[in-house]
């Protein structure tokens, strides 16, 4: 998204601006201050204050983000106002809005953040900046907490339980009198401890990988205990959790030192056999991790040892397989672990690698067998994956430039698959010839829609997309005008069935006000009320925006968004 600066407005929902000149107007853009070259902060106040990140690119802002959570177009009240602010900063106001060259010649007059703090690191002096970092790490303890994060690795005395240490004072401090862990205390903490794993990283980049274990490892520890006296509705606990073990995976496929290897490979066994994370998938990502750092044939051992015993779930089963196979194939090399495949193809994860072990070697009547084989095992029970058999059958067709096969699985997984079904549809069109195409697409039309499932309409809808059929696709979508199939639709139709998608538009919306209520719905329905003056229906606006206040006089809420469209 690019929107020029100097006429924003034209490229903005007209509701949106307006509120965003309100809080310009009345001064609630407290600051907007270009942080590096071309990328500007604003801080908008609103039910809180609101950050607003604005990149500015010869003259156009580039994907702007707020913080807020305002979700109903990419640009939100906060983002027009501080629109408003830069326009006024960057343009000199007796001149057009028009001319750029004033925004160059004042931004280039201006010192950025990172120019002054830079100018600021040359003159200060080593005792100075020394003086700096005790007072603040003495009054501000999240500062305090950065610092010794970012220079762990010069503490003699650092250590996993340092951090886990600090990671349960911060679990005390936001928790209940009974210990438990509200949701918006949840948050807090990932706010609080996505710091700690950005230092981890940084420790990775600079070769610090013993440090960035012990923060990943205390993080993932202590957090996954938490979650069983926690609400966790938002999932911030599992995203620290899943963060720190991306970590380790990251260290895991690194050249690192043997001592950290070591340590992170019984770290990995410990709490594997201590069950730290059984209940969740992270359990089984342990011998995962195990299996990307052994080396020798005792390491391989004690991994078979524990993958053996892996027998709790048909989850955990299929995993301990195929973790087996990727450790056998590590220390025992391609032989061995091609037996053990063949061995154990029930398991999706490894009847894939198969598939594509033999596609790749062009074994074509193997990887055959194996996709058909397949398809007979999952048949009753894993629809989802007789569709990947049937595809790999697909790509195996391909690869042998056998027509018969690419047009009759081709055609299957358009009308039965789950998938995007352009590829296939695609195809189907470069293998039919010309001349009977129109008519192979009828009999395509009415198969799907004999299936008659929830996405036919769907899937119909982007067959005459494709084709250009745009009268055969309106007489579709009247079957079904729904708000999102139509505004789904609307682009491709508008050209020649503007008035009548007014019209299914404004039917629409009477239905969902009828069905719905709160500030929320009312939003998008003002926001479709705006399509339909877009499409050149402003009168059929106003019907409906009079019909739905005679309707529903008592609605505060809808009537305040009424009067912004």
């Amino acid at each position: 998204m690019r929107i020029p600066l100097y006429e924003f407005e034209q490229f903005i929902d007209e509701a949106v601006c307006k509120r965003g000149r309100t809080y310009f107007n009345k001064g609630l853009v407290t600051r907007c201050e270009e942080i590096s070259n071309g990328n500007f902060e604003a801080i908008v106040a609103g039910t809180e204050d609101y950050t607003v990140q604005l990149d500015l690119d010869n003259g156009s802002i580039i994907e702007p983000v707020c913080d807020c959570p305002y979700d109903l177009g990419p640009v939100c009240k906060h983002i027009a106002a501080a629109c408003f602010c830069l326009r006024q900063q960057l343009f000199e106001p007796d001149k057009p809005v028009a001319k750029q060259k004033g925004a160059s010649r004042k931004s280039a007059k201006r010192k950025t953040k990172a120019d002054q703090i830079g100018e600021l690191l040359e003159k200060v002096t080593h005792d100075d900046l020394k003086q700096f970092v005790l007072e603040n790490t003495e009054k501000d303890r999240s500062f305090r907490d950065l610092f010794l994060l970012s220079f762990a690795e010069n503490d003699p005395k650092e250590s996993k339980a340092i951090y886990t240490k600090r990671i349960k004072a911060v679990l005390r401090s936001v928790s209940d009198r009974h210990g438990f862990i509200g949701w918006d205390a949840a948050g807090r903490i990932n706010s609080g401890m996505l710091p700690m794993l950005d230092a981890a990283e940084k420790h990775i980049s600079g070769g610090n990988y013993l440090t960035a274990v012990h923060i990943a490892t205390a993080i993932a520890g202590e957090v996954t205990k938490a979650l069983q006296y926690a609400d966790d509705s938002n999932g911030s606990l599992g995203d620290l959790i899943r963060y720190a073990l991306e970590i380790l995976f990251n260290i895991a496929n690194s050249a690192i030192p043997e001592a950290v290897r070591f340590h992170l490979i019984d770290y990995c066994f410990t709490a594997f056999d201590k069950k730290l994370y059984e209940g969740w998938d992270w359990h089984m990502q342990m011998l995962e991790i195990a299996s990307m750092l052994l080396t020798n044939e005792t390491e391989l051992q004690e991994l078979l040892t524990r993958t053996k015993n892996a027998r709790r779930s048909d989850f955990e089963i299929e995993e301990a397989e195929t973790i087996t196979f990727n450790a056998l194939l590590k220390v025992h090399g391609e032989k061995e672990a091609a037996d053990y495949l063949k061995q154990h193809l029930a398991n999706s994860k490894l009847r894939r690698i198969a598939i594509e072990d033999a596609l790749n070697k062009k074994q074509y009547d193997l990887a055959r067998v194996y996709a058909l084989d397949g398809i007979d095992l999952n048949r009753k029970s894993k629809p989802g994956l007789v569709v990947e058999w049937n595809d790999w059958l697909f790509r195996i067709a391909l690869a042998q430039n056998d027509r018969d096969d690419t047009i009759k699985y081709a055609r299957w997984l358009f009308i039965d698959g789950f998938r995007d079904e352009r590829e296939y549809y695609t195809t189907l069109k470069n293998y039919i010839p010309a001349e009977k195409w129109t008519t192979y697409v009828d009999e395509l039309v009415s198969d799907v829609m004999a299936k008659s499932r929830g996405y036919t309409t769907g899937r119909v809808a982007n067959i005459y997309i494709l084709e250009g059929w745009f009268g055969r696709l309106f007489e579709l979508v009247k079957t079904s005008p729904s708000l999102s199939e139509l505004e789904r639709y609307e682009p491709y139709l508008k050209k020649d069935y503007a008035s009548e998608i007014a019209l299914l538009y404004s039917e629409a919306i009477i239905r969902y006000a009828s069905e719905n209520v709160g500030r929320q719905h009312y939003q998008t329905i003002a926001r479709y009320l705006r399509r339909i003056k877009k499409l050149g229906s402003p009168e059929k606006t106003g019907e409906i925006i009079e019909k739905l206040r005679a309707e529903y006089p008592q609605r505060r809420a809808l009537q305040e968004e009424l009067d912004l469209v």
